[in-house]
């Protein structure tokens, strides 16, 4: 056998290894084509539970998501990366029937058995696509009931955070009120006026929080990974743009990616909108969305990059750096989340992670509700790393 006629064997041993399922040892798989095999069993084994995507009993899958849906989002993410598009239709379209959402999304009796939250919100939106007309109707509400309970959640808080955090940032000599005076900076003004023997500071120069006007004083960027590990990041972050969008002293520009850069900015008045105008899974260039954001900011210092991934970088690695680099050197308020959801870090690129913090920008990951004071921290230019210190668990 020639070296061509083997290689042809092995690779036609690989594709129906890949057809026929763990059950066939007709050829050893490794590497991408395990992920494969992984992702094409989670769908298509009738092991029920061992699937790692549906549940139900050893019989088959059925309809209940509510112990599963995080590892539903996942792998719907995971097979945009590993399978054409063409594939990705088939293997959705699957899913609608075998993870019984479209059943549930056409019966209301079905729905009535399952709590939505964000994680179903990831599901709905990932096979977006492939749904009947008929149950996207149903999958907006969902999403729109889910959003609706995360704005009750965060806006009030996150419009006062960033209120105060904006009316803090600008200096006075002369405070209006008493609640306005900054004490800690009015002491170490005042420091050379100490007098020993009363055992205190003479203030003859007062430091105080102005109160600035309502025009823009702030430019918010939000970059989102879209790949099948940050569904609730996506999820919670088209919430947060839609509220700082609301805000007059800000402006706020929201961009999703994976491979290819969407603006959404256009559509931050309809979070449910802004949702369903993404597409979750799939690849990441994250040099691109930078460059990208980049275009949009041309008031560097009194701008806020805040970058949403897991990290791991299908662009060009060096150029990714070097943009953030440039960002800071120009004065731009870089904040990079692994995640922005309850359930801490994902998976996410250690090394690129720690390149970041080598820049002057820490990598971590925020609750949703700390979300509205790390925004407060960034836009009163505090240093980042210490109040990942003091708010959260490195």
């Amino acid at each position: 056998m020639n070296a061509k006629t083997e290689a042809q064997t092995t690779e036609r041993a690989r594709r129906w290894r890949l057809v026929l399922g763990q059950e066939s040892d007709c050829a050893t798989l490794s590497g991408d084509d395990q992920a494969m095999d992984s992702a094409l069993a989670a769908l298509y084994n009738r092991s029920g539970r061992s699937s790692g995507v549906g549940a139900g009993g050893s019989g088959g899958r059925g309809a209940d998501l509510s112990g599963s849906a995080p590892r539903v989002a996942r792998w719907l993410g995971d097979i945009r990366e590993y399978f054409p598009s063409s594939v990705v239709r088939v293997m959705q379209a699957d899913a609608m029937e075998r993870l019984g959402l479209q059943q549930m999304l056409l019966e209301p009796e079905m729905m009535e058995t399952v709590e939505p939250d964000v994680h179903l919100v990831g599901t709905l939106l990932s096979l977006n696509r492939v749904m009947p007309a008929e149950a996207r109707e149903t999958a907006r509400e969902i999403v729109r009931k889910v959003v609706e309970d995360l704005e009750k959640r965060v806006a009030q808080k996150t419009r006062s955070e960033i209120k105060g955090a904006i009316d803090r940032s600008t200096k006075t000599h002369r405070p209006r009120r008493v609640a306005d005076i900054d004490w800690n900076a009015t002491i170490r003004r005042n420091l050379a006026h100490y007098l020993p023997e009363h055992n205190t500071v003479i203030p003859q120069t007062l430091i105080g929080h102005g109160r600035r006007g309502q025009g823009v004083q702030k430019d918010v960027v939000l970059a989102v990974d879209q790949s099948g590990s940050m569904a609730s990041s996506v999820v919670y972050a088209g919430v947060f743009g839609a509220v700082l969008a609301s805000m007059s002293t800000l402006k706020t520009s929201l961009v999703v990616f994976d491979t290819t850069v969407v603006d959404l900015t256009e559509q931050l008045t309809d979070p449910v909108e802004v949702l369903f105008g993404t597409q979750l899974g799939g690849g990441t260039n994250i040099n691109k969305a930078i460059a990208y954001s980049q275009g949009l900011i041309d008031r560097p210092t009194d701008s806020i990059f805040v970058l949403i991934s897991d990290l791991y970088e299908g662009g060009v690695r060096a150029e990714m750096l070097k943009r953030v680099a440039a960002m800071k050197a120009a004065g731009v308020q870089v904040v990079v989340l692994l995640a922005l959801s309850d359930e801490g870090a994902p998976f996410y690129d250690r090394h690129n992670a720690a390149a970041l913090a080598e820049l002057g920008v820490p990598a971590f990951a925020c609750t949703p509700d700390v979300f509205p004071e790390l925004m407060a921290a960034a836009i009163q230019d505090r240093p980042l790393d210490a109040w990942v210190d003091e708010h959260l668990d490195r």
